[in-house]
């Protein structure tokens, strides 16, 4: 990462942030053997113009993982482009076009990595809703407000799909669960799929769920998705992180794959923490559209399952 020559400002908010970094424990990851992957909603990144030092803070952030899926990044890629030049020449991304109507608020999503740790394995998709004759025209009964991205990727000896979402909001809870449901039922189609590119699938982004116990994550679970153990504490992705509205799941086909390291890296802390990143200060809600008003949710994979694929063949 090369943040070049910052000014004494920025430099002391990178230090102070990096302590932060450092108190979510993030373990290093090794080549072909871990791999450290997140998901981050960061607030309309691309609407709301970054300043010089929070271009630097959220290059420094993404930076702490390997492979990130980024929610709310908007149509404008110029702010994506900044902290792509400060994360290096190594760092690539994929990602959709923009839906531009009120649903789809301008809104892509997609994925970043450092080729070093990862290589993208060619497959990127929209996951479309499932479709119904009528008339002549093939139509679904529920759209999704944004269709959720998939990507296929490789590291060390594990191949797996990574699916990422932003699930409504709305102006009903039933119409989101719906909307989550619909999504389950196609993933597992996906993972039962006899021409599918792989059965190992993590699924992640913001599916706008309070908590485990709602109902909205019955959805979500409904065939199978699990969430890591590591991940199985009291993790909220907000500011206040009393709320589970991002997840990582997966179907815990080679469960020894998701080590015990994960959770939220919290940059925020409290608004009185907020003066050292911003010297000048800033409110509460300026701060969430310098830096987003959630936190990423991050864990650890194991990437070297070669031990686990011969045990198989030998199980049968």
């Amino acid at each position: 990462m090369d943040h070049g020559k910052v000014s004494p400002a920025i430099a002391k908010g990178l230090l102070a942030l990096k302590e932060r970094i450092k108190a979510a424990k993030i373990p290093s990851s090794k080549l072909d053997e871990t791999l450290n992957i997140a998901t981050w909603n960061i607030r309309e990144f691309g609407k709301t113009p970054r300043t010089e030092a929070a271009v630097h803070y959220v290059a420094e952030i993404l930076g702490q993982f390997d492979l990130v899926g980024i929610v709310e990044l908007r149509d404008n890629l110029g702010d994506l482009g900044r902290v792509l030049k400060i994360l290096g020449p190594t760092w690539r991304a994929v990602y959709l076009d923009m839906i531009p109507d009120a649903a789809g608020n301008r809104e892509r999503l997609g994925f970043i990595y450092d080729k070093r740790a990862v290589t993208f394995n060619g497959l990127a998709a929209e996951a479309n809703a499932p479709r119904a004759k009528k008339g002549v025209e093939y139509l679904p009964e529920t759209s999704f407000w944004r269709s959720p991205y998939m990507a296929s990727f490789r590291s060390g000896s594990f191949d797996f799909i990574v699916l990422t979402t932003h699930i409504r909001w709305g102006d009903s809870d039933e119409a989101r669960r719906k909307e989550i449901a619909v999504l389950a039922d196609w993933i597992e189609a996906k993972r039962i799929e006899k021409t599918s590119e792989d059965k190992d699938l993590i699924v992640m982004g913001d599916f706008n769920i309070p908590s485990r116990t709602d109902p909205l994550f019955a959805a979500i679970t409904r065939h199978g998705l699990q969430v890591p153990k590591a991940l199985l504490g009291a993790h909220g992705t907000n500011l206040e992180k009393d709320k589970r509205y991002d997840q990582i799941l997966h179907y815990p086909i080679y469960p020894e794959n998701f080590t015990n390291a994960g959770g939220e890296l919290d940059f925020y802390i409290d608004d009185a923490h907020i003066k050292q990143l911003f010297p000048g200060g800033m409110t509460k809600g300026k701060f969430t559209y310098q830096l987003s008003d959630h936190l990423p949710l991050w864990m650890q994979i194991n990437t070297d399952i070669d031990g686990q694929k011969l045990e198989q063949i030998i199980q049968g």
